[in-house]
């Protein structure tokens, strides 16, 4: 395990619509952890709501649990949940979340564009964070939500969600995902089922994928070598969908992977196996 301290993950399998799934518990949340609210047995499950956002409601022994992905910007605090019963009655359901501290990391690149872009790659940028935005942003119901999954690729972490980044001794923001260390080819695969929303080469992410595993969780797949899916493909787990690579601004071959839950970027780990989070 990488060593960045984070909070142990207890995997429960719950049934969901009739399928064996499994849900991420951390009972601690933080910022960019995850929330697991259980939701009265009368609350509309369509109406649950954080910070605006739809959240994903799952199922756990027969009572629906409301997943709320934290951003890495959340403050310590209290934080709430507002849904409603199902005559209307509105609900507000509160969880603490704790601070958390994350390591620094200085990385060196030599291409000073990709640190200090220029005026036309400035461009290109904004263009692209809107695509990526949109993607993220992107909801699409469904009932059986896999939230467990299996590591994209196999290889050590080389830089492990949340550290604080600097470039060039110029700080940027947290590491919004988790970078796998891994020769450049191979091949990445799909860690659940879902559907291709997004792909593009992009100035810093270089090739890159977003998937949508419904419900506002989605997965993003950077620096890749090769792409060998297109938007609208639906996927199955283990698929292969693309090549690890070090497009964009990357050091060398690895893949970075990331998951967003309601739109809030969360750490990727989360969603593995104890014993595949090593």
């Amino acid at each position: 395990m990488n060593r960045i301290a984070h909070h142990v993950v207890l995997i429960s399998l719950l049934l969901v619509a009739g399928s064996a799934s499994a849900l991420p518990r951390d009972n601690t949340p933080v910022p960019g952890g995850i929330a697991i609210i259980p939701l009265p047995d009368d609350t509309d499950p369509a109406s649950a709501r954080y910070s605006g956002r739809k959240v994903l409601v799952t199922q756990q022994d027969g009572r629906n649990i409301a997943v709320i992905g934290l951003s890495l910007g959340t403050k310590p605090g209290r934080y709430y949940l507002q849904a409603k019963t199902g005559s209307g009655k509105p609900l507000s359901l509160g969880f603490t979340v704790a601070d958390k501290a994350y390591e620094e990391q200085r990385i060196t690149i030599k291409d000073k564009r990709k640190v200090s872009p220029e005026k036309q790659d400035m461009v290109r940028i904004n263009r692209e964070k809107k695509l990526i935005d949109a993607a993220l942003e992107h909801w699409s119901d469904q009932h059986n939500v896999a939230v467990e999954f299996h590591k994209p690729v196999s290889g050590p972490t080389s830089s492990p969600f949340g550290l604080r980044r600097f470039f060039n001794d110029q700080p940027r923001n947290p590491h919004s995902g988790l970078d796998i260390a891994a020769a450049e080819g191979t091949p990445v695969q799909a860690p659940a089922p879902g559907t291709v929303i997004e792909t593009g080469d992009y100035f810093f992410n270089g090739n890159t994928i977003l998937i949508d595993h419904g419900q506002g969780l989605d997965t993003m797949y950077c620096h890749l070598s090769a792409i060998e899916v297109k938007p609208g493909d639906r996927i199955d787990s283990g698929e292969i969908i693309g090549k690890v690579g070090k497009t964009g601004r990357a050091t060398g071959a690895h893949l970075h992977w990331g998951v967003s839950l309601n739109d809030a970027r969360v750490d990727p780990l989360l969603f593995l196996p104890t014993d595949a989070a090593q």
